[in-house]
C-alpha cells in the first residue's frame, strides 16, 4: 500500500517492470529493516522474560520462606496452648481427688474459674459417664456409658491427657456452644485404691486454636489448621471465618495426605487439594510433645501480587519499546523503497528499450505521445521497435520508425489503435487478446497486446497467439465430442438441449428423445475384449447415423448408450418411424473382419412437452421407457408412460429390499427330496432358497430371482445359499444321521464369474463336509456361454469331488453331444416334459429319447415335477433313475427334512386292490 501511495503522490507511472518484479528485485531492501526491528524486539523480549522469570522465582521463594516461618510460629502457639491445658487438667484432677468428691465446678465458675469464653464445658463424670459436677446445669448433660473416651480411660491405667475431636456430651436442650466443633481434653480419675473412678473433661471451642490467625496478616484467602495424627482437622480458619470440622462426614476443607514429614513448605499446584479450589503456598510444622501438626496456607495470588504488578510494568515497557522499534523499521523501509523506486524510474526508458530489443519472436515498440500546447495528446509516433515488430507490418525496422498513427487513421484498425493508446496513457496499463478482422495489417488472426506507460511513452508488446487460440478451439471441440465415435457427448447434450427446448417452446412444436441401449454389447465386450467392442460401437454409430435426417442429432452418452434428438417432430408417428428404422437396422449382424456380431437395440422414447419440459426430466423418462423395454424382452421400442415410472420404481425398491435382505439374513433354505424311482428310497435332495420378508411374508422365487439376476445380486445370493446348505449339513452330520447328497443351483451369472469352485471349496473346508455330498445344478445356458471358460469352470468344480447336473434339460440350446464334451454326471428333465406323461404319446417319446441317450453317455437322469402316480409308473417303466416332485414331497424346512431323512423310503404305496 505504501508503494502505491508513494507512486500516486509523486505522479510516477507504472513502467515495463511490473510491481511484483520491482518488489522481488528489492526484496533484501524490503526485509532488512523489518528483520532488524524483529531481532531487536526479540532481544528485548528475551531479556524482559528472563528478568521476569528471575523475579518470579525470588517471589516464590519468599512465599515459601514466609509460610515456613508462619507454620513454626503457629506450632509454638499450639504447643503453649496444649501445655497449658495439660497443666490445667492435672491441677483439676489433683483438686478433685483430694476433695474426695466435694469439689463443685459450678461454684468455681461463679468465682471466675473456667469462665473464659474458650471453655465450653468443664465436667467430672462418674464411672458410667454421669455428670457429678459441671460448669453447666447437670440435668442438661448426658453421656453415653459406651462413649469412646470413657471406654479408653476405663481400659487404660494411664492418667495421661487424651485429646479428641467432637461432641463428647449430648445435651437436650444443648448447652451454649454445643453447635460449634469442640476439642475435648480428658484424664482418668481414680479412687484411693487406684481403680477407675470416672473422667475429668474440659471441652474447648475449636476457634480457640485459631486465635493465632488474628496476630498475623494471613490475607483474604489465607488459612491455618490444627491437624491430628490421623489427618483429622481439629481447627480450621479461612480468612475471617472459622470452618466447622467434619468429624469424618462430608468433604474436609483440606486433604492432609501430603503431611509425610515433620516440617516443610511447598506450593499446592494440584498436589494439595483445598475444597475452595484456591492455590496456596503451604507450610507445616509437627509439634514435638503432642500428636499434632500446625499447617499454614497463604494464597499464591496474594503472595505473588507484588510480582504481578512488577510484571505488568515490565510488559508495558517492552510493548511500548517494541512498537517504537517496529514503527522505526516501517519508516526506514518506506524511505529506502522510495529511494529505490526513484532509481527504478530513472532507468525505466532504458529498461523498456533493452527489453524490446532482446531476441524474441514477439513484436516490441516504443510509442511516444505527441502533445499540443494545451497538453492534450494529438498523435502517437513509433520511435523504436525490433525486427519482429516491423515484420508484423511487412516492412523493415527503418521503414517503420518515425511513423505517425494519424497518417493511417483512415484505416479501421489504426483508428481503434489510437483510441486504445489514449486509454493506456490514462490508466498506465492495458493488456487484451484481440481477434483481428480480415484485411488487418499484421496478416494474423489473434494477437495479445500489452501496453505499459513510461513517462510520456508507451512500451507496446505484440504476441501472435493464433496457434494457441486454434488449440483452445480444438480443446473445446474435444470437450463436446466423444473420442471413440466422433459423436457429440453427454456434456454437449447438456449444453444443447436447454436451448433446443427453449426454441421448441417459442415455436410451439414437439421434440423427441430416443434413448438407445445396445442389446448384447456387454457379451461382445466381455468375450472379445474392449478393442473389438470399440469397433462394434463405431460401426453401430455409423449405422445409427444412416437412418437419421441431416437435422437430427445423435449423442453417445457413454458405454453402449446413445441418445437421438429429433427436432422438430410433428407427432408420435415420426419418433416411432425412426425407432422402427433403428430396430430394423440392428437386425442385420455386424461383420468386422472375420468376426460376426449380433446385437439388438432397446429404445425408450420421451416427447417434449408431453413427457417433460426440462432436460433431466426428458432424459430420465426416456431412460425409464428403455428400461421397460429391457424388462419386457429387449429389441423393440416404447414410449414413456407415467405408470412405467411406478413399475420401475417398484422393481428398484425390490432390488434395494434384496440388498437389505442379504445384509439382514432374511433368506432361508428349504429342501425337496429326490428318491430312487424303483425303490422309493431317499437318495438326494435339492436345496431351494426362499425369502422371508418381515412385512410381505414369503416372497415367491419367481418374483425375486429374476431381479437378483438382472441386478447382479444373484452371485452374492448364491454364496449365501452355499454357506447355509453346508452349515445345515454339518448340523445333520453332527447328529449322526446317514447323509445323502444335496444339490445346489448355480445361476448362469454366478457361473460366469468363474469363482464358484473357490466358494464351494471354502465352504466345504470351513464346515468339514465331504465334497461327494454336494451336487451342483447348472442350466444349459450357463454352459453355452464362453465355452472355453465353461470347461475350465466345470473341471475345477469336478476336481473338488462335486457332481455336476444339467438343470431343466430340454429347454435350452445344448445337445447330448455337447453334454458329452462337458462330461456331466447327470441331467434333470424339465417339468414341462414330465407333465406331458400320460397326456400325449409325444411326451413319452421325448422322455424316452432323453433317457436312452443319457444312459448311453453314462449319465443318471432325474425327472422333475412328478405329481401323479401315473407319471411315476411311466418313469419307472422307462427306467428313469430318480424322481422329484410334489407326489413325493413339497420343499420343506430343514426340521421337517430331518424326519424324511429318518424315514428314508418316501414313495407312497398304491392303494390295495380289493377282490371282486
Amino acid at each position: 500500500m505504501f508503494l502505491r501511495q508513494f507512486v500516486n503522490n509523486n505522479n510516477a507511472a507504472v513502467v515495463e517492470m511490473s510491481r511484483a518484479d520491482f518488489l522481488k528485485a528489492n526484496l533484501r531492501l524490503i526485509l532488512a529493516w523489518p528483520l532488524l526491528g524483529l531481532v531487536l524486539c526479540a532481544v528485548l523480549w528475551t531479556a524482559t522474560l528472563l528478568q521476569l522469570e528471575a523475579e518470579r522465582k525470588v517471589a516464590q521463594q519468599q512465599a515459601l520462606d514466609s509460610v515456613s516461618s508462619l507454620s513454626k510460629a503457629y506450632g509454638q502457639y499450639l504447643l503453649r496452648t496444649l501445655e497449658q491445658m495439660d497443666q490445667l487438667t492435672l491441677q483439676l484432677k489433683y483438686e478433685w481427688e483430694n476433695s474426695r468428691g466435694q469439689l463443685r465446678l459450678d461454684q468455681l465458675k461463679t468465682q471466675g474459674m473456667y469462665a473464659l469464653p474458650q471453655f465450653a464445658i468443664v465436667a467430672i463424670l462418674d464411672r458410667k459417664g454421669h455428670p457429678v459436677t459441671a460448669t453447666a446445669p447437670l440435668q442438661q448433660l448426658r453421656v453415653n456409658e459406651r462413649s469412646d473416651f470413657l471406654l479408653r480411660h476405663w481400659r487404660s491405667n494411664s492418667s495421661a491427657l487424651r485429646i479428641a475431636l467432637g461432641r463428647a456430651i449430648e445435651a437436650a436442650p444443648a448447652p451454649p456452644g454445643a453447635d460449634e466443633s469442640l476439642v475435648h481434653f480428658t484424664r482418668r480419675l481414680e479412687d484411693e485404691d487406684g481403680n477407675f473412678d470416672g473422667v475429668l473433661l474440659i471441652s474447648l471451642h475449636s476457634s480457640y486454636f485459631c486465635e493465632f490467625y488474628n496476630s498475623v496478616n494471613f490475607g483474604k484467602f489465607g488459612m491455618s489448621a490444627m491437624v491430628g495424627e490421623e489427618g483429622e482437622l481439629f481447627s480450621t480458619r479461612l480468612g475471617s471465618r472459622v470452618l466447622p470440622t467434619q468429624n469424618g462426614e462430608g468433604t474436609p476443607f483440606l486433604d492432609t495426605s501430603f503431611l509425610e514429614t515433620e516440617s516443610g513448605a511447598m506450593h499446592s499446584g494440584g498436589r494439595i487439594a483445598f475444597s475452595d479450589k484456591q492455590s496456596r503456598y503451604v507450610g507445616w510444622q509437627a509439634l514435638k510433645a503432642y500428636p499434632f501438626t500446625a499447617v499454614v496456607g497463604l494464597s499464591d495470588g496474594e503472595m505473588l501480587h507484588p510480582y504481578e504488578e512488577t510484571r505488568t510494568i515490565y510488559i508495558g515497557i517492552a510493548l511500548a519499546v517494541s512498537v517504537l522499534l517496529l514503527a522505526f523499521a516501517a519508516v526506514a523501509t518506506v524511505l529506502s523503497l522510495r529511494l529505490a523506486w526513484r532509481h527504478h524510474q530513472s532507468e525505466g526508458v532504458r529498461n523498456a528499450y533493452r527489453m524490446a530489443t532482446e531476441g524474441t519472436s514477439d513484436g516490441f515498440y516504443i510509442i511516444a505521445a505527441l502533445r499540443g500546447t494545451d497538453g492534450s495528446i494529438l498523435d502517437f509516433e513509433i520511435v523504436d521497435c525490433n525486427e519482429p515488430g516491423a515484420g508484423y507490418f511487412g516492412v523493415r525496422r527503418e521503414q517503420l520508425l518515425g511513423m505517425r498513427l494519424q497518417s493511417r487513421a483512415h484505416e479501421p484498425y489504426f483508428r481503434d489503435l489510437i483510441h486504445n493508446y489514449r486509454a493506456a496513457m490514462q490508466s498506465g496499463f492495458s493488456e487484451e487478446e484481440i481477434e483481428l478482422p480480415e484485411g488487418n495489417p499484421f496478416k494474423l488472426r489473434w494477437i495479445r497486446r500489452r501496453l505499459v506507460r513510461s513517462g510520456d511513452r508507451l512500451a507496446v508488446t505484440l504476441q501472435d497467439i493464433s496457434t494457441a487460440k486454434e488449440h483452445e478451439r480444438d480443446l473445446r471441440r474435444l470437450a463436446n465430442e466423444d473420442g471413440l465415435t466422433g459423436l457429440p457427448n453427454r456434456y454437449w447434450l447438456q449444453q444443447f438441449l436447454p436451448g433446443a427446448l427453449g426454441r421448441a417452446a417459442i415455436a410451439r412444436h414437439m421434440l423427441a428423445l430416443l434413448f438407445i441401449d445396445l442389446d448384447g454389447f456387454k457379451d461382445i465386450n466381455d468375450t472379445q475384449g474392449h478393442a473389438e467392442g470399440d469397433k462394434v460401437l463405431r460401426a453401430a454409430s455409423l449405422r445409427l447415423k444412416g437412418v437419421l435426417r441431416p437435422g437430427d442429432h445423435m449423442v453417445r452418452l457413454g458405454g453402449d448408450e446413445f441418445v437421438v434428438v429429433l427436432d422438430p417432430v410433428e407427432d408420435d408417428s415420426r419418433a416411432e418411424q425412426v425407432a422402427q428404422r433403428i430396430a430394423i437396422a440392428f437386425d442385420e449382424p455386424f461383420y468386422l473382419g472375420s468376426e460376426r456380431h449380433k446385437m439388438g437395440a432397446s429404445i425408450g422414447i420421451s416427447l417434449y412437452p408431453r413427457d417433460g419440459a426440462e432436460t433431466e426430466v426428458l432424459l430420465k423418462n426416456a431412460d425409464i421407457a428403455m428400461y421397460a423395454v429391457k424388462v419386457a424382452g429387449k429389441g423393440h421400442h416404447r414410449f414413456f408412460q407415467p405408470e412405467l415410472f411406478e413399475t420401475i420404481r417398484n422393481r428398484r425398491e425390490l432390488e434395494q429390499s434384496l440388498v437389505t435382505a442379504l445384509e439382514l439374513d432374511q433368506f432361508l433354505v428349504v429342501y425337496q427330496p429326490r428318491v430312487d424311482a424303483m425303490s422309493g428310497q431317499l437318495c438326494s435332495m435339492e436345496a431351494l432358497v426362499r425369502w422371508q420378508h418381515p412385512q410381505h411374508g414369503m416372497v415367491p422365487p419367481l418374483e425375486f430371482i429374476p431381479v437378483a439376476e438382472s441386478s447382479g445380486l444373484i452371485s452374492q445370493l448364491g454364496e449365501v445359499v452355499i454357506e447355509k446348505v453346508c452349515l445345515q449339513m454339518a448340523r445333520w452330520q453332527a447328529s449322526g444321521l446317514e447323509m445323502v447328497p444335496v444339490s445346489i443351483n448355480v445361476s448362469a451369472r454366478q457361473f460366469g464369474r468363474g469363482d464358484v469352485h473357490q466358494v464351494l471349496a471354502s465352504a466345504l473346508a470351513r464346515h468339514r463336509i465331504d465334497a461327494r455330498l454336494i451336487e451342483v445344478e447348472i442350466t444349459e445356458s450357463a454352459m453355452m456361454d464362453e465355452q472355453n471358460r465353461a470347461v475350465e469352470q466345470l473341471s475345477a468344480i469336478r476336481a473338488l469331488g462335486v457332481r455336476l447336473l444339467v438343470d431343466d434339460f430340454g429347454t435350452g440350446y445344448s445337445s447330448l453331444s455337447q453334454l458329452q464334451k462337458f462330461a456331466m454326471d447327470g441331467l434333470k428333465i424339465d417339468r414341462a416334459f414330465t407333465m406331458e406323461l400320460g397326456r400325449s404319446e409325444q411326451g413319452e417319446v421325448f422322455v424316452r429319447a432323453i433317457l436312452s441317450m443319457a444312459h448311453a453317455l453314462g449319465m443318471s437322469v432325474v425327472a422333475e415335477g412328478v405329481e401323479t402316480r401315473e407319471q411315476l409308473d411311466i418313469l419307472r417303466a422307462l427306467q428313469c433313475n430318480e424322481v422329484q416332485g410334489y407326489f413325493i414331497s413339497r420343499p420343506v424346512p430343514a426340521e421337517q427334512m430331518l424326519g424324511l431323512m429318518q424315514q428314508r423310503f418316501l414313495i407312497p404305496l398304491p392303494a390295495p386292490v380289493l377282490p371282486p
